[in-house]
């Protein structure tokens, strides 16, 4: 990208000149930006006006900082520091009788180009030697030194209707440029970062318009303000998701990494199967569809390098049972904590429901392998393929300066369907287990799933996958109440699945072809205490019918299973288990929760460390209360463009309809511009300044100025008047009465 930063007063049209420099590389077929900080236009002022060239689309709007070349429309305008952050190869070109050579001792080793622009201006009868008019003028030096045919810059200055003296000032120019390469070393002169500050050319000290002092008598004053993004406030998981699609947006993907694992340790996993309540959140739902905060997730976590694990330095030994997600946040928390952990599984391999219940055409193998891999790395030791018991988890209290329970829910309900067909009625959750093992075949079966979330969709997609010839998913209520992820529902639909909503199973009989279930209509009524519609059957005649099956595939939830806890054990607030046991006891995930994903489970992990830590050493890591969420009101969504999300790779459906393979591939890989950092940059940063230099540009007094990464207000100076507030995008700058 090359950027361009022009140096001007009010009066010489250097806003101008950034629009036919722009539009001379625009009708080269390049993409273009070019923009002035608005509201210094004063006959005389300073001003500043920018443009960028790039062979793709620039996202960026703040101002340039960094310049690949500076044009000077005014000497006067010349300050120490003025080349300091500019590129070592740029070219400095100045309005000035003076020859290149003049400024040997201030621009040495640099590539200077002069022209006495404002008096071939003044002899073309453009401007007065006042204020003279040099933009088009420049425009003839520019595409001279820029090594662009004349003819290219006369084609822009016909786009703007610019003739006459213009096109003569022009082609005189480009006659009579002078360049030269000054000898010396180029000295990059100290700026506000080592406490040498660098004169601005909008700094009163330049020459600027006399400013009058408002603070005595303005009424209002602006503030600043850090809210909540309701994508942070809607993860279960509790990761900065603002921040973590910030990074992408700049395609850092390692910054990104970052991010996410100080908070979840299994970002492959959740940029593949969390249902995305982040996503629900996302206040672009109300402008064109939300960001495609999953898929990002995913990008990162395939992308971005991890750090080193650290190693136990505590001393402290902490047991911990489960290697459901809940189970690993909460090892890899106490881990990165300094614990010494130790992991009990019952099965053999971890990874809990996300291996045994979670296909692998949502969740592959090698990625719920690596993100495991790198938690246990974190000295954390492991015995697995062994359940335990009450006076299992007795004795481990003993053992341990703390445990921690989070064996998920292990008691899967049922539905008494008669006596009929027992041996041809499995639960959800074991059938999934089954088909992982390659245990299952349904070779021209007709399959019938009673549930409506996750678990049912799964087991309905898994079953056609192993052969069934039809699949019917039975529901209760409408597909809007379903719990499923919506993708899931939509792409099992593609798949051939049927769903049958509004339907109650109520017995099971055999029949000539296997079996007959009798299903009754139903009706949706009030709602009930989950708040949704509560069912009800159809009185009406005829609402009863037979469903032909030769399988029934229960998924109707489940709950925990206490048997494990000590005698007199009961789970109180914040999850803290007291019993007769020899240290503290803690539980977490969906064995207290029941909250039913793994982003929920990892944020309940998360927090388990932090109770556990605070118990053991009271330090309390937990967060101050969150800050306002920045809801739909706070956003100005006038200032963004309408864009639609960037596609995601998917397996046809009748390809995925027998295969395990992965069905999502996330985002393109082979384009030029990464549809990951275009869907990032979607992003409204809601609540949270992102420097657009907004503020900054329409601020009609000047006071708003950088400070770091970020802006200060000069009070002296401020009337109130509200400019910046209102220019402000995200709600991050608001009024208050003095």
């Amino acid at each position: 990208m090359m950027e361009i930063t022009i140096c001007g007063r009010g009066g010489q049209g250097g806003v101008t000149l950034a629009k036919l420099i722009a539009t001379t590389y625009f009708l080269k077929g390049k993409y273009v930006q070019a923009f002035g900080v608005y509201a210094a236009e004063r006959s005389g002022a300073p001003l500043q006006a920018f443009v960028r060239i790039d062979e793709k689309e620039i996202t960026n709007h703040n101002q340039v900082y960094a310049p690949n070349h500076i044009i000077i429309l005014d000497r006067t305008l010349i300050v120490p520091g003025i080349a300091s952050t500019m590129n070592p190869d740029g070219w400095i070109i100045i309005n000035t009788p003076d020859t290149p050579d003049s400024f040997g001792e201030l621009f040495a080793g640099r590539r200077v180009a002069t022209l006495d622009a404002t008096s071939i201006a003044v002899d073309n009868g453009l401007g007065t030697r006042t204020v003279p008019i040099v933009n088009t003028t420049i425009a003839g030096a520019i595409a001279k030194v820029f090594d662009l045919p004349c003819d290219e810059v006369l084609a822009a200055l016909e786009h703007f209707n610019f003739g006459g003296s213009n096109v003569k000032s022009a082609e005189q120019a480009y006659a009579h440029v002078q360049v030269a390469t000054l000898p010396g070393q180029i000295e990059k002169l100290a700026d506000s970062a080592n406490g040498t500050p660098v004169t601005s050319l909008l700094d009163k000290t330049v020459g600027g318009m006399p400013r009058i002092k408002t603070g005595s008598w303005a009424t209002r004053k602006p503030e600043r303000q850090h809210l909540t993004p309701p994508c942070n406030q809607g993860c279960p998981a509790g990761n900065d998701v603002r921040g973590f699609v910030e990074a992408v947006g700049k395609d850092d993907c390692d910054l990104a990494m970052s991010i996410l694992l100080e908070s979840s340790p299994l970002p492959g996993i959740c940029g593949r199967v969390c249902p995305g309540p982040c996503m629900d959140s996302c206040n672009r739902n109300e402008f064109d569809e939300s960001v495609n905060i999953r898929d990002i997730e995913r990008h990162a976590a395939d992308h971005g390098a991890k750090p080193a694990p650290t190693k136990p330095w505590r001393g402290i030994h902490i047991g911990v049972v489960g290697s459901g997600p809940a189970g690993l946040s909460t090892v890899y928390h106490l881990a990165r904590l300094g614990y010494a952990v130790t992991l009990f599984e019952g099965d053999q391999e971890l990874g809990g429901v996300m291996r045994t219940g979670i296909p692998a055409y949502r969740l592959p193998r090698e990625v719920l392998d690596g993100e495991i891999k790198y938690i246990l790395e974190h000295g954390v030791q492991v015995h697995a393929g062994q359940f335990l018991s009450r006076d299992d988890l007795l004795r481990l209290t003993h053992e341990f300066a703390a445990v921690f329970v989070a064996t998920g829910l292990q008691d899967a309900r049922t539905l008494d369907l008669g006596n009929a067909g027992a041996d041809h009625i499995e639960q959800g959750i074991a059938f999934l287990d089954r088909v992982r093992a390659s245990d299952v075949r349904l070779d021209g079966q007709r399959v019938v799933v009673i549930g409506g979330g996750n678990t049912a969709v799964d087991a309905a997609r898994s079953a056609l996958r192993v052969g069934a010839k039809t699949v019917h998913i039975v529901y209760r209520r409408t597909r809007n109440e379903m719990p499923a992820i919506t993708e899931e529902i939509e792409e099992s639909i593609e798949e051939g699945i049927i769903l049958d909503e509004l339907v109650m199973p109520l017995r099971l009989a055999k029949n000539s072809t296997g079996f007959a279930l009798t299903c009754q209509r139903m009706i949706l009524g009030k709602p009930d205490d989950s708040g949704r519609p509560r069912p009800e059957p159809d009185v009406r005649e005829g609402s009863q019918f037979d469903l032909s099956c030769d399988r029934i595939i229960l998924a109707l939830g489940q709950s925990m299973d206490t048997s494990i806890l000590p005698e007199g054990s009961a789970i109180h607030e914040e999850g803290q288990l007291l019993g007769l046991t020899g240290a503290p006891l803690f539980a977490g995930g969906d064995f207290a929760t029941n909250e039913g994903t793994v982003s929920a489970a990892i944020g309940s992990g998360r927090r388990a460390a932090w109770h556990i830590h605070r118990t053991l050493s009271g330090e309390d890591l937990f967060p101050p209360p969150a800050e306002p969420t920045a809801s739909p009101d706070y956003i100005t969504t006038h200032v963004f463009a309408h864009d639609p999300r960037q596609k995601t790779i998917m397996l046809e459906p009748q390809t995925r309809r027998r295969s395990f393979a992965e069905v999502r591939h996330g985002f393109a890989e082979e384009r030029e511009i990464q549809p990951a950092v275009q869907e990032a940059n979607r992003c409204f940063s809601c609540g949270v300044c992102n420097t657009c230099d907004r503020c900054l540009e329409y601020c009609p007094e000047g006071i708003l100025l950088r400070d770091g990464d970020g802006y200060r207000f000069d009070a002296s100076y401020c009337k109130g008047c509200g400019v910046c507030a209102t220019a402000c995008p995200r709600g991050v700058i608001y009024m208050t009465e003095l």
